[in-house]
């Protein structure tokens, strides 16, 4: 059986074009990338979204972030902080307009979503830092934003993903704001994945492969990438306590080069007493969610909102389009 029929029908096109050729250079990549981009959604009416700039850490430069809410004045609203993914090395926060709105709807969440520096050009810790500052200057920014301040919420897919990981590890060993969840989307959380381990076949075959995983983790952490020296706040899966993490949300696909790990991560969580959901989607490879309109996107959009309402104690319905994640 050819390995491709084990995709998902509806994610088949994306196996095939979605390919990201580092040997021609993390600029071509990103510029591929920038012009296959599908068009900024119009903002919605019942949303507002508005750019600002949090206090970077110690002396790095300011961190833009863009603000995503509900309109109309309301406090205690929970807040999520989303860091976009792009495997440390391409991504931004423009162009996560389309799930921040979906965060923003389905959960009446105040969303901020963090445009962090990216690698090689800004290696670690330099992405965490970024992150850090916009979730410090969230909680600060608490009341003017209408959040409640201890239902705040950390998001990532990928890369992003791996920086929330990192992000509540340091969190709960160095002080500062605590989160009340953690909502991790096919997390890249090993940098060993590819170069001391490798998933077996045919998970990491398409979109996200075993090269592409060496290249951004090489990019992040340079030489030391896959040695024995990474600390957890770099890679997360690196981590032997995980004991008083924030209840914890995890999601893969079963053709993810980073399945292995997503399940250990999850079952030593588990093993350390933290609370733990965990979905893996049947056919799905890494990214599907760009696929906004097929069903195993629709469930996750649904599963994560689920998730999410009841982390935050907002309990309210799937509010109005949940039923088309494509809107």
């Amino acid at each position: 059986m050819s390995p491709h029929r084990l995709i998902d029908p509806e994610l088949r096109d994306l196996a095939t074009n979605l390919v990201f050729d580092f040997e021609t250079g993390i600029d071509a990549v990103r510029k591929k990338i920038a012009a296959g981009s599908a068009p900024a959604d119009e903002t919605p009416e019942d949303l507002m979204v508005f750019e600002e700039f949090a206090p970077g850490v110690e002396g790095a430069p300011p961190v833009r972030v863009i603000v995503t809410a509900p309109r109309g004045k309301r406090t205690g609203r929970p807040g999520i902080l989303h860091i976009h993914g792009g495997g440390y090395v391409t991504g931004s926060a423009d162009k996560t307009a389309f799930t921040d709105a979906t965060y923003a709807r389905r959960v009446d969440a105040v969303v901020v979503s963090v445009d962090y520096r990216l690698a090689p050009e800004t290696p670690y810790p330099g992405p965490l830092d970024d992150c850090h500052a916009a979730l410090s200057w969230l909680v600060d920014s608490a009341d003017r934003l209408g959040v409640d301040p201890d239902r705040i919420a950390v998001c990532g897919q990928s890369a992003g993903g791996g920086l929330a990981a990192a992000l509540v590890l340091r969190l709960r060993d160095g002080g500062g704001p605590q989160v009340a969840f953690q909502h991790l989307v096919y997390p890249m959380l090993d940098d060993r994945t590819g170069f001391t381990t490798d998933p077996p076949e045919p998970m990491g075959r398409w979109v996200w492969t075993r090269a592409n995983n060496r290249f951004g983790w090489s990019a992040l952490l340079g030489d030391s990438a896959g040695g024995p020296h990474v600390p957890c706040y770099a890679a997360a899966a690196r981590a032997t306590d995980l004991s008083g993490l924030p209840p914890t949300f995890i999601v893969c696909g079963s053709l993810d080069l980073f399945l292995p790990e997503d399940l250990d991560y999850a079952y030593r969580l588990m093993a350390g007493g933290v609370s733990v959901e965990l979905h893996v989607y049947p056919g799905a490879t890494h990214g599907f969610t760009s696929v906004r309109g097929s069903g195993v996107t629709r469930r996750l959009v649904g599963d994560s909102a689920a998730a999410l309402r009841r982390a935050l104690g907002t309990g309210i319905g799937p509010g109005p389009g949940a039923d088309n994640p494509a809107r």
